[in-house]
């Protein structure tokens, strides 16, 4: 059965709109975990645009499940990831022009820098995700440099606009995900899956977790959040 974890990015993208300390991250962590979530999400930015050093801390002493900090393999943010301990960091791309994050991680640009840094993080005692495409030549070099996860980015097929470019772009996925199943690294997937689109990942089930924030929030505005985890939660146990 697959898990769910709950990115609270968008939460802290919702209060910095109006700069101010409502609604809280923090708050919508613990109620996603009481609605049944599998693990908390963060994404620490450089610029700090959303999630802050305070929202991280505050995470790290209130989760109850599993901490996942997203962030930039960069020296501020491997030392920032020793001294709060999260559960697991996932590293990322980043772009300060960005809206979200826009693919995955190109681990082959430079694998012996990425060895490194997965060697610093392992090395305090946090496990290593990278965050990559659907591309059987990542998801190796991820394996190569140490990773103990690979999260697929599934944010092309979520973006496709017909029935048959959803159909190959989770073609791409499946192949990806077949390619870390046979290098024994386990498995998630994450980046614009939503309520609908969800429902074709019942096809792989190698993958172990899924990431997923800003549909959850989204709906959490109309129905609640509690109520929007565990809807979502109904269609991950499924998969």
């Amino acid at each position: 059965m697959a898990r769910l974890a709950v990115n609270v990015d968008h939460v802290a993208t919702v209060r910095e709109a109006r700069g101010i300390d409502v609604p809280d991250p923090v708050l919508a962590a613990g109620l996603a975990e009481l609605a049944g979530a599998d693990g908390i999400i963060c994404h620490l930015r450089e610029d700090r645009r959303h999630i802050n050093d305070r929202d991280l801390r505050l995470l790290r002493e209130t989760v109850k499940t599993k901490l996942n900090m997203e962030m930039a393999a960069v020296d501020e943010m491997v030392e920032i990831a020793l001294t709060v301990k999260p559960d697991v960091v996932t590293l990322v791309p980043e772009k300060r022009e960005e809206l979200t994050t826009e693919g995955g991680l190109n681990v082959k640009a430079q694998p012996d820098y990425y060895k490194g840094v997965v060697e610093r993080l392992k090395g305090g005692g946090i496990l290593v995700s990278f965050f990559v495409d659907p591309d059987p030549e990542q998801v190796l070099i991820a394996q190569q440099c140490g990773g103990d996860i690979v999260e697929i980015h599934t944010g092309h097929y979520s973006e496709a606009r017909s029935e048959s470019e959803a159909i190959e772009r989770f073609e791409r996925v499946t192949r990806a995900v077949e390619s870390a199943s046979d290098l024994d690294l386990r498995i998630s997937a994450g980046h614009g899956l939503n309520y609908k689109n969800i429902k074709r990942f019942g096809a792989l089930p190698q993958i172990e977790e899924y990431s997923i924030g800003h549909s959850i929030v989204a709906k959490a505005v109309l129905v609640g959040f509690e109520r929007a985890v565990m809807e979502m939660i109904e269609l991950v146990d499924y998969l």
